[in-house]
């Protein structure tokens, strides 16, 4: 019996474990990169398979889902099903944890990621959503992040209730939507032996590892150099023609502030409705109140009570859920060109400096 709730507790079976890291296996990483890439620029999504151990979520395969997936003949939930249900007959994890998204220049904060996520963490609690970003993957590193919708953004969108005093009580800002954990990512024991093998492969047998970068090397042409691994490091992220990309963000950070403008010229048109409303009941309040006193001057009875409320309804507060997206949007932004132009700059010193 003790051996049965140890293995209970550390499978986490009744879910009182909260998840505090991701574990990704390396052939998830390549599936997910490798779909991603595939079909940039467009969005595309694929499906999770793992078990939380422990605290810990591991991913250990995952499966895209159709480009057609937007057609009225598509049917979602029924392609997952088959898809699990084939997984299970192959003795592959068919339990879903979650699903990946890709994007471009860190633009994924929107109401239908969001949607999309609240529905998987009703459904399952420890759900979790990986998101890459083929391009900023593309300038040398990869870029693989695991979010998670806070506990107070799911009680508010569960209530549907985004104003302001309720943001407030809440204590709820663009920063905290999501809560992002730490991705570990595990490589099996023959991967580990084919790295291995390819670092230390004899000169005499030629091996192509065309496959296995991510990145036009063009050293392509000086592959006879006997005294090269095969897995020298590229030199491209050394390129200092990182311009486009930056521009690029820049782009997007003054289309997506324009958005921001527009928001609160949409917050500011309320509070002038609310205003003027109020003028105009405190106007009536205060006529009402003249002519009762001279009426009981008069001898005569006063007006009867009626609802002033019912008579000048205040409109309501819009949604401030846009607000806090397009506001944690420009946050990204401004954060990748922060992390892009500081090492551009070191980059364009340092040849400075060899140039002398």
């Amino acid at each position: 019996m003790p051996a049965n709730k140890e293995l209970s507790a550390t499978l986490d079976i009744e879910g009182n474990v909260p998840i505090t890291s991701v574990q990704l296996d390396a052939m998830v990483v390549l599936k997910i990169v490798k779909h991603c890439r595939e079909s940039a620029p467009a969005t595309v999504t694929g499906q999770l398979m793992g078990l939380d151990v422990n605290g810990v979520l591991e991913v250990t395969h995952s499966f895209p889902m159709p480009k057609n997936q937007e057609s009225e003949d598509f049917e979602g939930s029924q392609y997952q099903l088959q898809m699990m249900r084939c997984l299970r007959e192959v003795n592959v994890d068919d339990n879903s944890v979650g699903w990946y998204q890709s994007t471009s220049m860190g633009n994924f904060m929107n109401q239908s990621l969001i949607e999309h996520q609240f529905e998987f963490q009703q459904a399952l609690s420890k759900s979790v959503l990986i998101i890459h970003d083929v391009a900023r993957s593309s300038m040398g590193n990869l870029n693989l992040r695991a979010l998670r919708l806070t506990p107070s953004f799911m009680k508010l969108y569960k209530d549907k209730k985004f104003t302001t005093e309720a943001l407030a009580k809440a204590k709820l800002t663009f920063s905290n939507i999501f809560e992002e954990l730490p991705i570990a990512i595990r490589n099996t024991a023959l991967l580990d032996a084919l790295l291995f093998e390819l670092e230390t492969s004899d000169d005499s047998v030629e091996v192509s590892t065309s496959h296995l970068t991510t990145y036009k090397s063009a050293s392509s042409s000086n592959n006879s150099s006997s005294n090269k691994s095969v897995l020298t490091p590229s030199f491209d992220m050394l390129d200092l023609s990182l311009d486009p990309y930056i521009a690029k963000n820049l782009e997007n950070l003054m289309d997506t502030i324009d958005e921001h403008h527009q928001e609160q010229g949409n917050y500011a048109y309320w509070q002038r409705s609310v205003e003027r409303e109020n003028k105009k009941k405190a106007a009536y309040l205060l006529n009402r109140k003249t002519e009762n006193a001279r009426r009981t001057q008069a001898g005569q009875a006063p007006l009867p009570n009626e609802d002033v409320d019912a008579m000048f309804k205040l409109p309501s507060e819009p949604s401030r859920l846009d607000h806090l997206l397009i506001s944690g949007q420009i946050d990204n932004y401004c954060k990748q060109i922060n992390q892009f132009a500081g090492p551009t700059l070191g980059k364009l010193f340092a040849v400075g400096e060899l140039q002398k």
